[in-house]
């Protein structure tokens, strides 16, 4: 939520659910569509934001949940920008609307503590954990407890949830910024989880994209997206479609990875969820960040778009963006160590 954010969902009819409305098709109707909720809802406890502490507007989880949206992630680096209170605000907001925030909870028991989304036939279990915290007010059992990721406390967890749910999705914020590979620690990470039990782990944190993965361990198999890019932000703002490197927009690059989880029932009775029908959407960020301050647009604009999509009611500028938008998908598969979606 960069204040340029904020800027375009006021400016738009649609509010906040404009700035993704294109995409939106791709995640209504999915029984659990998942982000990382990469700042604080709190303005009644917190300060308007400011650069590199984020406050949401109110309607930000009722957005989120009418477009589709069900666990939210609220374990990051920005998790404490708006203080102790800040984050106790976003998780009652969050949970006043329906929506399933994991990684963070009121106490640390209540933040350890597995969600369990209950599907016909299928429960599916989520935890959270960040390795970075730009501040970190975690207090021992006083107080809420945002979950750091501790490698030996994780895997227990990852096992804890296998007794208790036929699928366990684990989301990480982790990595080094702006870097396209994880790192070895990740690697061994992910591995660890797989074998404890993770049939899926979605990472966050680097902006931009990062390899998507099966990794086999100890007899299991499990898919690792270590990061999925942002989903929108303010960021690369100032790229020139068609002028700058494709490389240079990395940070506007996103995915939306789809799969399902299917149960089987195996041959000696006993049951198995195996991860299938993998797809990645490629999205983009449109910014019309230099047309807006040369006085060439009408109203601040930030929204994401199939990366494939035409973009109606382009402003000036945009017809060069849609010509080289194949460029930043082929971008993106390089970046996924995919050959496509």
């Amino acid at each position: 939520m960069h204040q340029d954010v904020k800027t375009a969902a006021r400016q738009d009819p649609d509010g906040l659910r404009g700035l993704w409305a294109a995409v939106e098709p791709l995640f209504q109707g999915a029984p659990i569509v998942f982000a990382n909720l990469e700042t604080p809802v709190a303005p009644a406890s917190g300060q308007p934001g400011a650069p590199f502490l984020f406050n949401a507007p109110t309607d930000l989880p009722g957005a989120l949940k009418a477009s589709g949206f069900t666990v939210l992630s609220v374990a990051n680096n920005h998790c404490y920008d708006q203080g102790a209170q800040g984050l106790l605000e976003t998780l009652d907001r969050l949970e006043g609307q329906g929506l399933v925030p994991v990684g963070a909870g009121a106490t640390r028991a209540r933040a350890e503590q597995p969600r369990i989304v209950q599907l016909p036939g299928l429960r599916v279990a989520f935890l959270g954990y960040t390795d970075l915290f730009n501040l970190n007010l975690n207090r021992g059992g006083q107080g809420p407890w945002a979950c750091p990721l501790d490698p030996e406390a994780a895997v227990a967890a990852v096992r804890r949830a296998r007794a208790l749910a036929d699928a366990v999705v684990v989301s990480i914020h982790w990595g080094s910024e702006y870097s396209h590979q994880p790192l070895p620690r990740q690697r061994e990470v992910a591995a660890r989880l797989v074998e404890a039990g993770a049939d899926v782990i979605l990472g966050t944190h680097p902006h931009v994209l990062q390899p998507v993965e099966w990794l086999e361990r100890g007899g299991r198999r499990g898919l690792v997206a270590y990061s999925l890019g942002n989903f929108i932000s303010n960021q690369d703002r100032t790229y020139r479609a068609g002028q700058d490197p494709v490389e240079a927009g990395d940070d506007r690059d996103g995915v939306a990875l789809q799969c399902r989880l299917v149960q089987e029932r195996l041959a000696d009775g006993s049951r198995r969820v195996e991860v299938r029908d993998l797809r990645c959407e490629p999205l983009w960020t449109v910014n019309n960040w230099a047309d807006f301050r040369a006085g060439r647009a009408r109203r601040r604009e930030i929204r994401v778009v199939p990366a494939d999509a035409p973009l109606a009611g382009a402003e000036p500028g945009e017809e060069t963006l849609a010509r080289t938008l194949p460029l930043r998908r082929d971008r993106v598969f390089q970046c996924l160590g995919l050959a496509g979606p």
